[in-house]
């Protein structure tokens, strides 16, 4: 199954973060990504702020529906995407599904 297709599951508190070597294969998976500092991100350059703004919505959106939030960072036309789990201090396999449906958004 595709990550894409996958949902965003509960973590518990006290979890392990992802290793490495599991980040960076997955990270094969969404390739638009950088895998830094046991985050994922991503920048978009869009046409203007109205755009931006949209895109952060559709963002906002996605991550209300599977309950796994990124940080966002939005400068007039672009848009910069943080993902990783706060509650483990670093990646879970969630990161990776919702990196995996934004692309599929923008």
């Amino acid at each position: 199954m595709a990550l894409f297709e996958e949902h965003c599951a509960p973590i518990e508190k006290g979890s392990s973060p992802m290793d490495t070597d599991e980040a960076s294969a997955l990270a094969t998976e969404i390739p638009a990504w950088t895998l830094r500092d046991a985050a994922l991100t991503r920048e978009w350059t869009l046409k203007d702020f109205r755009a931006a703004m949209a895109m952060v919505d559709h963002v906002a959106d996605l991550a209300e529906e599977e309950q796994h939030h990124p940080d966002i960072y939005v400068s007039y036309n672009k848009v910069r995407l943080e993902l990783s789990t706060h509650k483990i201090g670093g990646l879970s396999r969630n990161d990776f599904i919702l990196a995996a449906k934004i692309d599929r958004i923008g």
